[in-house]
This record gives C-alpha cells, sequence and structure tokens, in this order.
C-alpha cells in the first residue's frame, strides 16, 4: 500500500459513515493540506458509491483541520448505470469543517469525443526540474515538488507578477497516482498570489473543485496552476494537470482568501 492510501485510509464505523485519521506529514504550517483533506473525503464517497473515480468533487473549507481523527458522513444521492452521486460532511472534534458535492464514474469505461485547444506547458524533465526544498512544509515529507516556472519568486522573495506556477509533482515514494491522487496533487503548487504579491505565507482556501478526466500513466504530474484576478483579497486560480504521457488528466479550480501580513512590503522582480 502507498503512502497516500494509508494516509487517506478511511474505515466504515455505521451504514453512512467513515473514520480516519490527519497524520503527520501532511500540513501546510499548523493546518493540513486541502487537497489531502478533500481527497480523504473522496476516499470514502469512493467505497459507498459503484464507481472508483470523482469525475468532479468540489469542496467548501468551513474551518481548517488539524491532525487527528475524523469522521466523515456520505449521502449517495443517486446511483446511476454511468454516473453516481453524492454528498459528504467532514466532522473532526464534532465540528463540520468540509462540506463536499461529487459525481463519481469509471474512469476506464469513459468514451467520446476529444476538444483539446490547450497543450501540456513547457518544462524541462521532471530530473532537470527545480528541486523545492521547503524543509519548513512538512507537506514536502511526502510530496516530490520540481518547480519549472515561478523558481526567481523564491530565490529572491520577490514577485515576478505572472500569477502562474508550473512544476512536476510526485510522490516521495514515487508510487503511481490514481484519480483520487490528483485531488491532493491539484493543490500542491505555490499559491498564484505569491507570484503577484511574493512569498508571504499562508494563502487560505474557501472551495476547491477537482475534475478527473483519465487515470494518469506512471511518473510525476506536470501541474499548471494561474490566477487570473484578485480582487479585494480573493482570487481564483485554475489548474491542469498532465500525466509523464502528456495525457490530460485532470482539471481545478479553487477560491482562496490573500491574508497579507500588516507589515509586509510587496518587492517586484525586476
Amino acid at each position: 500500500m502507498s503512502q497516500f492510501a494509508q494516509d487517506t485510509a478511511v474505515t466504515q464505523v455505521a451504514e453512512n459513515r467513515w473514520r480516519g485519521e490527519f497524520v503527520k506529514g501532511v500540513r501546510i504550517g499548523p493546518v493540513v493540506n486541502g487537497g489531502y483533506v478533500l481527497a480523504t473525503v473522496g476516499r470514502a464517497i469512493r467505497e459507498a458509491l459503484p464507481h472508483n473515480d470523482p469525475v468532479a468533487l468540489n469542496g467548501f473549507y468551513l474551518a481548517p483541520c488539524a491532525l487527528g481523527p475524523v469522521e466523515i458522513e456520505v449521502e449517495a444521492l443517486r446511483q446511476g448505470r454511468g454516473t453516481s452521486f453524492a454528498s459528504a460532511s467532514l466532522f473532526q472534534d464534532g465540528e463540520l469543517k468540509v462540506r463536499a458535492t461529487a459525481a463519481y464514474s469509471n474512469a476506464d469505461s469513459l468514451d467520446g469525443e476529444d476538444w483539446l485547444p490547450a497543450e501540456p506547458p513547457e518544462a524541462p524533465p521532471f530530473d532537470a526540474a527545480y528541486l523545492v526544498s521547503a524543509t519548513h512544509l512538512e507537506i514536502h515529507d511526502r510530496i516530490d515538488m520540481r518547480l519549472t516556472q515561478g523558481i526567481e519568486v523564491f530565490q529572491e522573495v520577490a514577485a515576478n507578477g505572472l500569477g502562474e506556477f508550473v512544476g512536476w509533482v510526485q510522490h516521495q515514494d514515487r508510487a503511481p497516482c490514481d484519480t483520487l491522487d490528483l485531488i491532493m496533487i491539484a493543490d500542491i503548487l505555490p499559491p498564484p498570489p505569491f507570484s503577484v504579491l511574493g512569498p508571504f505565507g499562508w494563502v487560505p482556501t474557501i472551495e476547491l473543485t477537482v475534475q478527473c478526466r483519465a487515470k494518469p500513466a506512471p511518473g510525476p504530474i506536470l501541474t499548471r496552476l494561474k490566477g487570473r484576478h484578485m480582487t479585494r483579497g480573493i482570487m481564483e486560480c485554475d489548474a491542469d494537470l498532465w500525466d509523464s504521457q502528456g495525457q490530460l488528466v485532470a482539471l481545478a479550480r479553487q477560491t482562496m482568501k490573500v491574508r497579507l501580513p500588516s507589515d509586509w512590503q510587496v518587492k517586484q522582480l525586476s
């Protein structure tokens, strides 16, 4: 069993209820990574439905999650031949922390027309990309991230104004990904506000939606995360995820709050 599978494991404890535990190794600062949280919810939904793969999984984060036990309540809304629907609520210490809705299918059985006006971002191979060794971020105990765009934001501690990061992502144990892994990977790259304002700290996610299109081939996932607009301290960011064979495997969008420290001064790269 992969480390990710262990970290997101859930056990059924009642008819519509599963129990899991958020363990050390998945935090950004004191807070559990939002993609990991949603992936754990997604695993409980997978166990409750006859289909395996999240065509669309949406989560609203009502409060930050910490290490420790969690309970996930799943309500199956409809179970069809090709697609099933569910909602889920994650509780920690009796408090509702995440509310999710989902549509699941089986990725291997999906068939139909393709239209891909976008291409994978240009990037050097995984082994030639910049290794992000942010040892102060616990999540890097689990994730190997290699930036290919936006490196200078951290090297110079300054903004480049692009609102975009690109990088390769894979598990530290090199375990292959399935569609649930993509839920977490969609939320791993540095937040685009860092590219606009410089790397200033925590950017909390309000909402995250991930759409899985295919099971990825073995190897790292090339991810592009781009913000388009920031108004009154809110930014929306879009992600596209491509596997090692150049296949589009997932799309994501999240809404995040931008909280600058009171003494922060924005420095722009020249």
